[in-house]
C-alpha cells in the first residue's frame, strides 16, 4: 500500500483561481496606469506647410518608387512602377486642380517636376 500513489483532488480550485483573478484586478485598479512605451520619434520641428512641400513629398515618393532614392523602410533601391505612377498622377491632379491659382514660380516648378518624373518613369517602365 505504501507504493500506491495517492491522488489528492482539490475541489475548491475554481474558487481559488477566481479569488486570485479578483485580487490581481484590484491591484491593477489601485496602481496608476502606466502608459506603454511609445514607438514615436522624439518631436522634431516640422517645416511650414506649403505647396512646395506637398510637391516635394509626392516627387520623393515617385523617385523612391522609380529606384532613384533608397526606400526609407528597407534603405535599398527598389522599383515599384505602379506606386511611381500613382505619385506622378497625384502631382498631375494637383497641376490640373490648381491651374490659374499658383504663383508663376510654383506653376513652373510643378511643370518641370512632372516632366522630369515622367522621363524617369518612361526610362524605367518595361516595354510592352
Amino acid at each position: 500500500m505504501s507504493e500506491d500513489k495517492k491522488i489528492i483532488i482539490d475541489d475548491d480550485w475554481k474558487s481559488q483561481v477566481a479569488a486570485e483573478k479578483e485580487e490581481l484586478k484590484r491591484e491593477a485598479e489601485e496602481q496608476p496606469a502606466e502608459s506603454p512605451p511609445s514607438q514615436e520619434m522624439p518631436p522634431q520641428e516640422m517645416p511650414p506647410a506649403s505647396f512646395e512641400m506637398l510637391m516635394t513629398m509626392f516627387a520623393t515618393e515617385a523617385m523612391a518608387a522609380l529606384g532613384q532614392l533608397p526606400n526609407p523602410m528597407t534603405n535599398e533601391l527598389s522599383i515599384n512602377i505602379e506606386h511611381a505612377r500613382y505619385a506622378i498622377d497625384m502631382l498631375q491632379m494637383l497641376e490640373e486642380k490648381t491651374k490659374g491659382n499658383l504663383e508663376p514660380n510654383e506653376a513652373k516648378t510643378l511643370e518641370d517636376l512632372l516632366h522630369q518624373l515622367r522621363m524617369l518613369f518612361v526610362a524605367q517602365k518595361p516595354a510592352t
